[in-house]
Parts: structure tokens; C-alpha cells; sequence
């Protein structure tokens, strides 16, 4: 007998597509397969696809339709808006970041790096929430760009992102948020956020893997880091993915149209969850503010055991840690140890991100499984424990 499916609470990690977008993605695999760029009307019917979808997603962000570009990813629009302002502001090679970045921000900056480019990671404090101070003594007139989550996709900390845009205006560089994690979780509008470029990932928001989107406001300097023809404003050749960019937008649509509502739910959930595990599992501890986390993020630290043994021990539920592990030998998250946390503490790190399909027996059983997996790891460590 096939055994159950696991409570699924690694949101963050990806997201189930929307049952809309799998009805919205069928007739573009079956029908509507021209080239965009085709002049017929079979190319004009993909076409006409593409930009609905740019509107819907220009829509969700608060911005003009011409401002959104596809990209295949949120690492791609990263990366187009790390690679591409540095190539277009030759006059400028400093970059302002933080220390708790995703991979897809980190590694095309340690790229420019070894190619002569400054970059000054600014730190952050126990709620993984950028140091302003650290920011502000990193600008300088030599600053081509700050790039700061405006989430993290660890503990879900909210980052002040309208703060920074302002103090790096300031100083005449470029904004940019990968806001992976954020969009469709909570309010990204992009003129409240002040950004000039804003990062997007479908799997991330119920649409599919290998489709996402870089907000580019009108006038940034931005130069192509992928070279082909003129896609999308000549800045991300390629021909477009028609399928999964429908899908992004239905997404995108759809989530905007519930944000509220589906954002105060899950966090209703989230604290549901928090005080069943607290009130069984002494010394647990929560990271970050819950009011400036991501509504549907629980990061906690389990006393006293592994986050990763804890999981492996507790297979009804499907969740994360930020740890890794190589070679029988695991090392604590690097978001975790830039907040200040020691490592014995961030090794009990487990991410439960909730989604919108998740229920209050979802929870309920969640919580009795992870209480039930850290009583044994705890009797399991105990000396003489299996005398």
C-alpha cells in the first residue's frame, strides 16, 4: 500500500501550480505554439498570450507592461540585473549587498568580484533584518548598485527595502530586490518599494519551474547579459517560453486578486502552529519578528538536536533546513551564523513554510509529528539510551 503523502510545508523551497494555470498552460501546449516573434497569426495568437501575461504581472507589481521582461528564472533576472548595470555604468564598480543573499545574488557577485568589482556585504542583526547603519557607511559616489532581498528565504524576515532604495538614490546607484520569496505573499508595488529593477520566480508563486520576470523601471542602465536578438526590449534574447509565461501570469492574477486574505489566513496558521510546538517543546526558540516576516514563514530552532535528524526522523512532514551536509558532516546555515545565532543552535534550524492549500488539520498534524520526532531524537541522544 502506498503510503501517505507527507504535510507539505517547504513553500518556500516551490509551490504546486494553480489549478488555473494548468487550464491556462493546456491550450498553449496544444494550440497556441507559434513564434511570438512570427509576423502570422499563428505567431500573433502567441503573441497576444505573451502580453496578456506581461499585463498581468505588471498588474500584481504596480507597474507599466513594458517594464516587465521574461526571464527563465529568478536566478536569470538576478543575474541580468547584477551583470547588466555593472556593464552599463562603467564609471561606477562597487555594489552594496548583505550577508544573508540567496545563491543566485552571491554567486554572480563573487563572478564580478574576481573581475575587479568591489562589493561590500552589509551585515544584519539577530532578526536577520539588514543593518541600516552597515548600508550607509557602504555608499559611496562609486556605487553602481545595492542588492538586497526584500525576504529572506530562510526565516522570512521583511527587509526595508523603500529605506534602501532612498538611501541609494541618494547616492545615484541603482535598486534592485530579489523578491522571490515576497511576490504573491505579500504587497510588492514596486513605486512603494522605490525599486529600479525587482526580481521575480514563478515556481515560487504557484506557477511553473523555468519561467520568471525582471521588473526593469524606464530609464535604468541596463545592458543584455545573454546576447541573441532583440527579445524582450533586446535585453533577454530567446524565444519565449509562451506556456509557462501564461502560466506566470494566471498566477500572478490570481494571487493578486487574494492577497490579502490568503496572507492573513496562513499567518493565522503560522501562529497556530508556533504555539502548539512552544507549548510541548521547551527552550524552542522563533527567528525574526513575526510581524516583519513573510506571513506563511516559521523558522524555529529545535534545543538540543539536529534539524536535519529531526526531518529524517519525521517523514509525515515535508520541510527544510538552511543547513548542509557533506560527507556525514553537517555545517549550520550561513544566514544563521551572519544573524550572530552559535552554531550548536543553528544546526536545530528547521524552515516550516505553509502554502495555500495547507489546512487546520495540516497543522494539527504537522505539529504532533514534529513534537513526536523531537521527543525520540531527544531520548535517542540521551546517554544509556538504548541500554
Amino acid at each position: 500500500m502506498r503510503s501517505p503523502d507527507p504535510i507539505y510545508l517547504d513553500h518556500n523551497a516551490t509551490t504546486p501550480l494553480l489549478p488555473e494555470v494548468i487550464d491556462a498552460m493546456v491550450p498553449c501546449l496544444r494550440e497556441v505554439f507559434g513564434n511570438p516573434s512570427s509576423a502570422h497569426a499563428v505567431g500573433r495568437r502567441a503573441k497576444d498570450a505573451v502580453e496578456r501575461a506581461r499585463s498581468e504581472v505588471a498588474t500584481l507589481l504596480g507597474c507599466a507592461a513594458d517594464e516587465v521582461l521574461f526571464t527563465s528564472g529568478g536566478t536569470e533576472a538576478n543575474n541580468l540585473a547584477i551583470h547588466g548595470v555593472l556593464q552599463a555604468t562603467p564609471g561606477r564598480a562597487t555594489v552594496v549587498t548583505t550577508t544573508m543573499e540567496h545563491p543566485a545574488t552571491l554567486a554572480p557577485l563573487a563572478w564580478l568580484a574576481g573581475r575587479g568589482a568591489r562589493v561590500v556585504r552589509a551585515g544584519v542583526d539577530r532578526d536577520c533584518v539588514v543593518q541600516m547603519d552597515a548600508i550607509e557607511a557602504a555608499l559611496g559616489p562609486d556605487t553602481a548598485l545595492v542588492t538586497v532581498m526584500h525576504a529572506n528565504n530562510e526565516t522570512g524576515a521583511i527587509q526595508p527595502i523603500a529605506a534602501l532604495s532612498e538611501r541609494a538614490h541618494r547616492v545615484g546607484a541603482v535598486m534592485h530586490t530579489d523578491a522571490a520569496q515576497s511576490v504573491g505573499k505579500v504587497r510588492t508595488r514596486v513605486d512603494e518599494l522605490g525599486v529600479d529593477l525587482l526580481s521575480v520566480a514563478g515556481h515560487k508563486l504557484y506557477a511553473p519551474k523555468g519561467v520568471g520576470a525582471l521588473y526593469v523601471r524606464r530609464g535604468t542602465p541596463l545592458a543584455p547579459f545573454v546576447l541573441g536578438a532583440g527579445h524582450e526590449r533586446g535585453l533577454r534574447p530567446g524565444t519565449e517560453n509562451v506556456p509557462s509565461i501564461v502560466g506566470l501570469g494566471v498566477a500572478c492574477r490570481v494571487l493578486d486578486a487574494e492577497l490579502e486574505r490568503a496572507a492573513t489566513r496562513v499567518s493565522a496558521q503560522r501562529e497556530r502552529l508556533w504555539e502548539r510546538l512552544a507549548a510541548a517543546i521547551p527552550g524552542l526558540r522563533r527567528s525574526g519578528e513575526p510581524s516583519r516576516t513573510l506571513p506563511n514563514t516559521l523558522h524555529v530552532r529545535f534545543p538540543g538536536v539536529s534539524g536535519t535528524a529531526l526531518l529524517a526522523a519525521t517523514p509525515e512532514v515535508a520541510a527544510s533546513t538552511g543547513s548542509a551536509c557533506h560527507d556525514g558532516h553537517e555545517s549550520p546555515s550561513g544566514v544563521l551564523l551572519a544573524m550572530g545565532l552559535a552554531p550548536e543552535d543553528a544546526l536545530g534550524a528547521v524552515r516550516l513554510t505553509l502554502g495555500r492549500g495547507t489546512t487546520e488539520a495540516d497543522v494539527e498534524r504537522a505539529a504532533s509529528a514534529l513534537i513526536g520526532g523531537f521527543r525520540a531524537q531527544v531520548a535517542a541522544t540521551k546517554p544509556n539510551a538504548r541500554s
